[in-house]
């Protein structure tokens, strides 16, 4: 039995597949077009989804390395700061070894004093040095307020202890800078246990005594207390020699040292010998005069601009005679010492920044990992392949020409093309 089919039937078919090769053909030609293989969310919802958080993922990693970017530039500016600092220190240290030069005159040491002006006005320019972009790299939070103001004894810090900093990884967030008080006031003085100095009065008394800088002797037997040291001298007379002693008070207790037999009996002192008590130990070199006295106290923090400032002033204070010389000797060791711990300070603090130079390389480098791995994934979910693609497309290119070509030749059968 035979069924005859009408020539609207023959036409809607042909047409409709035509139309349906016509469609495939042209989703395949944009896909090579685009060389995605996902032309709206709603071919593969769950690979969309995907792409978008992927892309979310890199756009952030993408904002990491310019932030990275951004901090490396300013820990460079505050690198190059810190080693011209330094630099500047240890020429203020050279010229503080030249000061104790006992053949200089009152007039050479002038000199000095003019150039280790110059020295501060630079170090001062350093601490106030620009971030690039309108601030200070030393002011804290208060990015553009000056740093540093000089005064008549240094200068005054007007930034705070803010240390700004910037997210370079998706949990890390690195320092940029640091605060100016961090930098340049955070010294501590004598030997970063306590310092010794003397009474300024020893000059007036014709005093020679130069007191050391001390050590610590026993860890565990430190007080933290103050202390003064007060010589008594018994001048020669006839057929007895001089005789020099000291005693020591411990001031916070107002008590001497040791506290008993009281009255404390005063110690043979005797010049290069050292000195003990409390755990602390120094010695005193020279020849103190009659009621000259030095202090023992705890070291506290100081500025480098006031350790150069005080050394200014000591080569420019009275330095003649034997006791001159002293006194300029005595505060020349407390200005080594306090130059040696700015230095340090500045050196712990190139340190640090060097450290976090170097883990901004280590996050450089894992972001590009990073980057590889969500160019890889994205490919992945939405690349089209190539190969297949074109594959795909030169078939349904000739299942079309076919069709076509079918269409045509079915659509002209007619009964009268056979009636002679």
């Amino acid at each position: 039995m035979s069924m005859r089919i009408s020539s609207q039937t023959i036409y809607d078919v042909g047409v409709g597949q035509i139309g349906s090769l016509q469609t495939a053909l042209a989703r395949t030609q944009q896909q090579l077009s685009t060389q995605r293989k996902n032309l709206s969310a709603a071919d593969d919802p769950i690979a969309a989804a995907r792409v978008l958080e992927v892309t979310q993922s890199q756009s952030i990693n993408t904002q990491l390395v310019t932030n990275r970017a951004n901090a490396k530039g300013m820990l460079s500016l505050e690198t190059v700061a810190l080693a011209s600092s330094t630099s500047l220190l240890q020429d203020i240290k050279t010229l503080t070894v030249n000061a104790g030069n006992g053949g200089m005159t009152q007039k050479d040491r002038e000199s000095l004093a003019v150039e280790l002006e110059g020295r501060l006005a630079d170090l001062l320019g350093q601490a106030n040095s620009s971030d690039g972009v309108g601030g200070y790299v030393f002011a804290g939070y208060k990015s553009s307020t000056l740093p540093f103001t000089q005064t008549a004894t240094g200068a005054a810090y007007q930034g705070d202890q803010g240390q700004r900093e910037l997210q370079v990884g998706s949990t890390r967030k690195v320092p940029i800078t640091d605060s100016g008080s961090s930098v340049f006031e955070n010294n501590a003085t004598g030997n970063g246990n306590f310092v010794t100095r003397p009474d300024a009065a020893n000059y007036d008394r014709g005093g020679t005594g130069i007191i050391s800088a001390g050590s610590v002797k026993d860890q565990t037997l430190l007080t933290g207390h103050k202390y003064q040291i007060d010589f008594q001298v018994v001048p020669e007379q006839p057929g007895i020699p001089k005789v020099t002693t000291y005693t020591v008070t411990d001031l916070t207790l107002n008590q001497p040292v040791p506290p008993t037999p009281i009255p404390a009996e005063p110690q043979p002192y005797v010049s290069g010998q050292n000195i003990s008590f409390d755990g602390v130990q120094f010695d005193v070199k020279g020849e103190p005069a009659d009621g000259d006295n030095f202090a023992v106290e705890p070291s506290t923090k100081q500025s480098v601009f006031t350790t150069v400032s005080d050394l200014i002033a000591a080569l420019r204070a009275p330095g003649d005679g034997a006791a001159g010389q002293a006194s300029l000797n005595n505060k020349l060791n407390q200005a080594h010492m306090n130059i040696d711990n700015a230095t340090d300070n500045l050196l712990a603090v190139q340190s640090a920044v060097g450290s976090r130079l170097k883990e901004l390389d280590y996050l450089d480098s894992s972001g590009d990992d990073l980057n590889l791995q969500y160019a890889a994934t994205l490919s992945d979910l939405q690349d089209v392949d190539m190969v297949k693609a074109v594959s795909l497309f030169t078939q349904q290119s000739t299942m079309l020409d076919a069709a076509q070509k079918s269409f045509k030749s079915l659509a002209g059968l007619s009964l009268f093309n056979y009636i002679t």
